[in-house]
Parts: C-alpha cells; structure tokens; sequence
C-alpha cells in the first residue's frame, strides 16, 4: 500500500515521514489527502496511513515518536483534521475520537471504534459530516 500511495496523485513528500537509527530506516508513517464529501470549503484533511516499525524496534516509542510528529508537521502545514483506520486502543492516546461523533462515515466496511479522526485545529470538523473520500488505494488493500 505504501508504495501505491508513494506512485500515486495522493504523495506529500512533506507528510512522509521515517525514523532511522545508524543510518537505517526503522520506522516510517505517511499522512495523504482526505475530504468529506459535500464540504470543499471544510479545512483540508488527511488519512495516516499505516505506522510501520522494524520488529526489533517496536515497543520503544518509535511508532508514537512517528505519529506525533506526523501530527505537528500536519498541524505546522495548515491541515485541519487526520483521519485514521486504526487499533482503537493505540490512536486516542494522540487525541484520535471515533469520527461517527462528527457524524463522518468511513468509505468501506470498518468497526466504528476503528475509524476516528483528531482536529488539528479547534473546531475543524464543527458542522461537517458524511462520507470520508480517500484514494481508491485504501480500498484496493
């Protein structure tokens, strides 16, 4: 999926994002563009695609290390919310709710408490609400 989305419309170089230690990559995140349909006007949104951490590092804070600063990068960029298809258990310790309390639905068959999305800035999502469109990617895998 990754590399779809790196050859796809939908890359910001800005928003790809890796850990390295001794010049190696141990982890990496990629957030890509996302809107509600019906709100062109809505603050500019994104999906963060899937954290990945080499094995050997996971469970000493380089997936959390990743996703916080894929989230001030988002923010420092103007973006105004991040949706993600995740574990519910790892994504609200960032501030991550399920979307359905926006009234914004996922675009392919996923439980509630795995579809949420954080406001990057106060209010973003206020009075938005309806299908999330993302790239066909996220479907395809």
């Amino acid at each position: 999926m990754i590399r779809m989305l790196r050859e796809s419309d939908n890359y910001l170089e800005d928003l790809s994002i890796v850990a390295e230690r001794h010049g190696r990559i141990i982890g990496y995140v990629m957030l890509v563009p996302a809107s509600v349909n019906g709100f062109p006007d809505a603050l500019p949104s994104l999906v963060l695609a899937p954290v990945a951490v080499l094995q050997e590092y996971q469970g000493r804070a380089v997936g959390s290390r990743l996703v916080e600063f894929a989230i001030e990068r988002a923010r420092d960029l103007g973006y105004g919310s991040i949706f993600v298809f995740g574990h519910p258990a790892y994504y609200p310790r960032f501030g991550f709710k399920p979307a359905s309390l926006w009234g914004i639905t996922a675009p392919f068959e996923v439980p509630d408490e795995s579809f949420m999305s954080l406001e990057l800035v106060d209010g973003a999502l206020e009075g938005v609400h309806g299908l999330l469109d993302v790239s066909p990617i996220f479907q395809q895998t």
